[in-house]
């Protein structure tokens, strides 16, 4: 039962959202609204466009709602299992951990690790390392950088392996302006 009446009160909800944002108060002379009516689009109207612009979102929503409930997947444990899976796959997490350090006076070493559960991005190292590159020369008013080292591989630790990148490049002031 509890599952029902949270459904209920989302549906409540959304109900008196959509109502409210269909009423206005309105501040002009009876003349004035004539002119506007037969200008702009009654309130019917805009609901509808409204209702066809976010109908799929919200439809793909309760759908998902009224299908969890008849496959009666909406108890504690089912969603306690959905929070955990959640919070060791983290989707929202970034998937490298990038740590910089300075190694002199224009030189800075790159540490990435890739989070240990992924979906992807197996060959993209490299892609990060030279987007970061770019950005620190971009921040510190440099002309260019060289690469002076750079691997990668895959560290086998337990219970999961984790892809890496080192790196070590050299920043670069322009020649021909000295000053930038």
């Amino acid at each position: 039962m509890p599952a029902r009446s949270a459904l209920a009160l989302t549906a409540a909800a959304a109900v008196a959202l959509v109502l409210a944002g269909c009423s206005s108060a309105s501040r002009i002379s009876a003349p004035e609204q004539e002119e506007q009516a037969s200008a702009q689009p009654s309130g019917l109207e805009r609901t509808r466009a409204w209702a066809g612009d976010q109908g799929a979102p919200v439809a793909a929503i309760a759908g998902g709602l009224l299908m969890l409930r008849d496959l009666e997947m909406l108890k504690v444990e089912y969603l306690a299992g959905a929070l955990v899976a959640f919070a060791i796959y983290d989707p929202l997490a970034p998937t490298w951990r990038i740590e910089v350090r300075e190694s002199g006076a224009s030189r800075v070493r790159m540490a990435l690790r890739m989070k240990s559960l992924i979906t992807g991005g197996d060959g993209e190292a490299r892609q990060v390392f030279l987007r970061n590159a770019r950005e620190m020369v971009e921040a510190g008013g440099f002309a260019g950088y060289e690469i002076v080292h750079y691997e990668e591989g895959v560290e086998s630790t337990r219970p999961f392996a984790h892809r890496y990148a080192n790196a070590e490049i050299r920043l670069l002031r322009s020649q021909i302006f000295p000053a930038l």
